[in-house]
């Protein structure tokens, strides 16, 4: 309340411009989308309870946070969610009084638990009186049991109706609906709408005697008269007053009229700012792009050659009025609009949120400026001050046609107040259910109906028709209960209770009260977040058996036996198929996991690069820079390498820009290049493979090195003045931190592969949201080649011998890149391995390229397109080949069913599957006994782990809003983002192709730790206790040196898991993964993997 009043006492200028802060909040914080990088999608309510910020988020934007209810149905048919799963959760919710009994039965007692369970899983809902006809005429509703009642409740209806004496199935649902309308004092007025129009005596008095008492003096015409003015007027008065708080002058209009002005003024705007935000495909730039966006769409309006403007009224005057400041014009036009001051805060919140997608990217540039080199004045109150006006302008012809008024709050306002009833018809028409016959008569009515011929009679008598049709029980705006609300929930919750008629009208009527109180608890909110929690449940409690089944299985626990090699990927869920394979294949070889930047904070300049790129964190800014350069002796062939890019970049600009940019030469372009064109695209189109390893011949191999050493620190070094290379102290301190953290201080095996990855794949704006997130989205590959070559460096293994890491002679890192797209790997600087150790080298490499075909088979099962059953070598050629087709919407699943994250040593995950569904993260809590190094890590993989998780959640659960759409429909604008066809908004999140097969639920995390160090963690870092406490995160614990398993919620600390016998009983156990997976398309339960000895 003390905020709410400060806020009083500010003025509206100010207010404005405390929205500049507050849009960090509402707003879309996706980057441009070669730099996409995935976070939560409501960073901004982070600090509100999940379910809270859901709830906040849904009354903000209309967009829902959960799945379906029907979707959940469907889970719950299949098995994915069990009673046991719902009375888990019911019962852990002490609001609900779950436990509570409502009454009892000759055959037993009905729990609360037991009417949220069937307000779960079956709709519950009112119908309408035609609905109620149909389900009576086709579905035979009174005479059968409703079709998705349990056998077991049909069997209980027809087992106590017979007891009864309703012997039939027929006798048992009459005597069931008459129980119910009884019982609610209820009769069923078989009016259809239109009867409504000539009510018969009895009818119109049974209709209306709420409303009239035999004391009225006043004729019931009158009485009408009055009370519909009475109620319109108070309708009239609640719509205006949402104005700036729910809606802006677009919304407003869009209910009395049902015309959206936006889909004139989008085409229009959203021309202007492509070309403002633009990053290189723009034909043409604004001439004065450091004067702001508003000073140059200002000046340039009345020369614009689409001319759509000069369809407005007085809109060059309407310009030319309007003052030079951005903020003074917007303070301007709320004026004009006739807004309280009191609103016009909330009016611009909701107008940035009117187009979320482009108000973030210029709000994204607004708080990056100078990105990428770009000297665009980017400040979002210019792009708030046109998005205004242009509302304005076009409110304005629209008010102007329709009823000859400003668009201006008090002229609106007035006009309906004179014309009551018109207001009625349209409140009515656009925003309520109307039957068929009614939504004919006053569409018919408003197309007629202009401001030099006003039936303002027929508008009345239209007006008196649909009160009255409101009034009846179709028009759900009689007090107590209603047929066909109340007493049709009341019969389908009887049904699937298993109750007959008798049992209803046993009923008290504070019995029947609860009843529909429990129903009422579950508005889609709540019922949405049990279900989730239900969801999520069920996958736990299959995570927790696995893990409690697999305690002492796995290898690795200790070093006893020197490896024969570690490999070192990302902690991906993407690479659990690959780790798991390699580990079949070769029990010799250990796996770890961890985020791929490798600790290594560097800007990358890469051969081909032409700047250097970020490959790091997207919180981290680098301050040391990296080149690659030519290998001595390469300088030739370098050269040469570079010739071809060159050739390869003009040639692209040559055909992609300039056919659209120059007019005498596209003609001639296009001619010139057709044949060659159609010979690529047909290739890329029947022979993606084969054209692809075409390509590649034209690109030539060239030997390169780092540039990583450097002799003194630079002190002055910073985000705009990188450090070239690192110093030996620098280096041996990020190897040292590094392998400490991973638990790898020991048992070196001959080799160390580093492995980053990358995606690459033809044709698709979102390729970064595929890359690598711990670099950002990019690639991880140099920071791997960039670490090897740290470790290998004498100097820094002398340094960390001092630090009681000894890395043996034998032992050589390398670096790796594995591509999760067609499953290729890219190894670095083979050529400096020692040639002592080139043929265990040897074995490695075609241990991990098995690996990876049999990565590749396991990943077809997952592809509608792909092959059910194919050969290794099928498999690795349908992956290959997806990664080359340009046509290929889905050429990975990308991190689609992430669900779960393991933070420990191999040995608790090691020989089991898990789907390629979890994030692998190697820590090992026997060097760490404080919990610091833990600390460290939760704060680095935490956000990655979780921003992955939420940003596929909510791109699932409600795609039209929080993420992209379909790929089919994308079309690039400026680099920026997609849009949908020609004109949209711009699209954020991912799209549906990424998202299709996912299971929306929020990443659980187990840590192998004790909850002790996890506690102090959980008190110290309030970053990690905000994602936890606030449930953003699911934490648990898996003890180091026992089976025990603790889960944590925030309400009540650590909980010890409590297996089953039969959970444990139904992990199976098979010799390999693929004895699991074969034949299977749908997402699978853990299973135990038969382990072989690495001795």
């Amino acid at each position: 309340m003390a905020a709410d009043h400060t806020s009083t006492q500010r003025t509206p200028q100010e207010q404005l411009l405390d929205l500049l802060d507050e849009f960090s909040h509402i707003l879309p914080a996706q980057a441009p989308i070669k730099d996409f990088v995935h976070h939560n999608t409501l960073h901004g309510f982070q600090h509100l309870k999940f379910q809270d910020a859901l709830k906040t988020t849904h009354e903000l934007t209309g967009a829902y946070g959960y799945q379906s209810q029907a979707q959940f149905r469907d889970h719950y048919k299949q098995g994915r969610i069990t009673n046991t799963d719902l009375d888990t959760v019911l019962d852990k919710d002490k609001s609900l009084q779950a436990n509570e009994a409502v009454f009892e039965t000759d055959s037993g007692r009905i729990f609360r638990r037991d009417i949220y369970r069937v307000g779960l899983l079956f709709p519950l809902k009112g119908i309408s009186p035609c609905q109620f006809n149909w389900q009576v005429d086709e579905a035979y509703a009174l005479d059968k049991i409703q079709r998705d009642v349990s056998e077991d409740a049909r069997s209980s209806i027809l087992e106590r109706a017979n007891k009864q004496g309703l012997a039939s199935e027929s006798l048992a649902i009459q005597d069931l609906w008459a129980a119910c309308l009884e019982t609610l004092d209820l009769d069923v007025q078989m009016l259809h709408p239109e009867a409504l129009v000539d009510l018969a005596p009895d009818d119109a008095q049974r209709l209306f005697a709420n409303l009239f008492t035999e004391e009225s003096e006043d004729t019931k015409t009158a009485r009408i008269d009055r009370l519909i003015k009475q109620e319109t007027r108070t309708q009239r008065e609640a719509l205006f007053l949402q104005l700036g708080n729910k809606f802006t002058l677009r919304g407003l209009l869009q209910k009395l009229t049902g015309t959206d002005i936006q889909d004139e003024i989008l085409p229009y705007f959203q021309h202007y700012i492509a070309n403002w935000l633009d990053q290189g495909i723009a034909a043409w730039q604004a001439s004065d792009q450091q004067g702001g966006f508003y000073r140059a769409w200002k000046n340039s309006a009345k020369t614009d050659l689409s001319w759509m403007l000069n369809q407005l009224p007085d809109w060059e005057e309407h310009i030319d009025s309007l003052p030079d400041d951005p903020l003074d014009t917007i303070m301007t036009e709320l004026m004009r609009m006739g807004l309280p001051k009191s609103s016009w805060a909330g009016y611009i919140k909701r107008l940035a949120l009117d187009l979320p997608g482009w108000s973030g990217m210029f709000y994204w540039r607004h708080n990056h400026p100078g990105y990428e080199g770009l000297e665009t004045n980017t400040q979002i109150m210019d792009y708030l001050a046109v998005r205004l006006v242009l509302e304005h302008l076009f409110a304005n012809r629209l008010c102007r046609e329709k009823w000859l008024v400003a668009a201006n709050l008090s002229d609106i306002r007035g006009y309906f107040r004179r014309n009551n009833s018109e207001f009625l018809v349209r409140d009515a028409l656009y925003n309520q259910q109307l039957p068929e016959y009614l939504i004919t008569l006053a569409q018919q009515l408003i197309e007629r109906s202009t401001v030099d011929n006003y039936p303002a009679e027929t508008w009345h008598q239209l007006a008196h028709m649909i009160w009255t049709w409101q009034q009846s029980p179709a028009g759900k705006k009689q007090t107590g209960y209603n047929v066909y609300e109340h007493g049709w929930k009341l019969f389908r919750l009887a049904q699937h209770l298993g109750l007959c008629g008798a049992d209803i009208r046993a009923m008290q009527s504070e019995q029947i009260n609860v009843l529909f109180a429990c129903i009422d608890r579950l508005e889609p909110e709540t019922a949405g977040f049990l279900l989730l929690q239900t969801y999520e449940h069920h996958y736990r409690e299959q995570i927790f058996a696995a893990i409690s089944k697999n305690h002492a299985r796995g290898l690795w626990a200790d070093r006893t036996d020197r490896p024969a090699a570690q490999v070192i990927f990302c902690m991906d869920d993407r690479e659990e198929g690959i780790r798991r394979h390699l580990e079949t294949l070769n029990p010799t070889i250990e796996t770890l996991g961890a985020a791929a930047f490798f600790d290594i904070v560097m800007n990358w300049q890469g051969l081909d690069e032409q700047k250097p790129v970020a490959l790091c964190p997207v919180v981290k800014t680098p301050t040391h820079q990296i080149e690659e350069v030519a290998s001595p002796g390469a300088e030739n062939a370098v050269e040469k390498h570079r010739r071809r890019q060159q050739f390869k970049s003009r040639l692209k600009t040559l055909l992609m820009q300039k056919t659209r940019r120059s007019v005498l030469t596209a003609a001639g372009l296009i001619v010139t290049a057709a044949p060659a064109t159609l010979i690529t695209l047909a290739s890329k189109i029947l022979l993606p493979l084969q054209w692809s390893n075409l390509s590649r011949l034209f690109n030539n191999d060239v030997s390169t090195r780092l540039k990583l050493t450097v002799e003194a620190e630079d002190e002055q070094r910073s985000a705009t003045h990188n450090q070239h290379g690192f110093t030996i102290a620098e280096q041996a301190k990020i190897v040292a931190g590094f392998l400490r953290t991973n638990g790898l201080t020991n048992g070196f095996g001959h080799f160390v592969v580093m492995m980053g990855h990358y995606s690459r794949n033809e044709n698709n704006p979102h390729t970064a949201a595929y890359g690598c997130g711990a670099c950002s989205g990019k690639y991880s590959g140099p920071n791997a080649r960039v670490f090897a070559a740290m470790a290998n460096h004498i100097e820094v293994r002398q340094r960390l011998a001092e630090e009681n890491i000894t890395i043996p002679d034998d032992c050589w890192f390398v670096g790796a890149e594995h591509d999760t797209c067609n499953e290729d790997i890219l190894w670095q600087d083979r050529d400096l391995i020692p040639a002592t150790l080139r043929d265990r080298f040897n074995e490695l490499v075609s241990d991990l390229k098995l690996a990876a075909k049999h990565s590749a088979h396991e990943r077809c099962r997952k592809l509608a397109s792909a092959p059910l059953n194919p050969s290794l070598d099928q498999a690795a050629r349908h992956i290959a080949g997806r990664a080359v087709d340009f046509s290929q919407a889905r050429p990975e699943l990308g991190h689609a069913t992430n669900a779960v994250g393991f933070v420990g040593r191999r040995a608790f995950t090691h020989s089991a599957f898990f789907d390629r569904r979890c994030f692998l993260i190697s820590y090992d809590a026997s060097t760490d006994p404080e919990g610091s190094l833990l600390e460290n890590l939760l704060l680095s993989v935490g956000p990655v782990g979780v921003g992955i998780n939420l940003e596929y959640y909510f791109s699932t659960v409600n795609n039209d809003y929080y993420g992209a759409g379909s790929k089919i429909m994308h079309n690039l604008s400026g680099l920026l983002g997609v849009m949908e066809g020609g004109s949209s908004d711009l699209r954020t999140g991912l799209p549906q192709q990424m998202i299709a097969i996912h299971e929306p639920m929020r990443l659980q995390l187990m840590v192998e730790a004790s909850t002790e160090v996890l506690t102090g963690i959980y008190k110290r870092q309030a970053p990690i206790r905000q994602l936890v406490e606030n449930g953003w995160l699911l934490l648990s614990a898996k003890d180091p040196d026992t089976d025990a398993i603790h889960y944590f919620e925030p309400e009540h600390g650590w909980q010890r898991w409590q297996p089953q016998a039969e959970q444990l009983e139904q992990i199976p156990t098979v010799a390999r993964s693929a004895d699991w997976y074969a034949g299977q398309r749908n997402h699978l339960p853990p299973a135990l993997i038969k382990r072989a000895s690495h001795g």
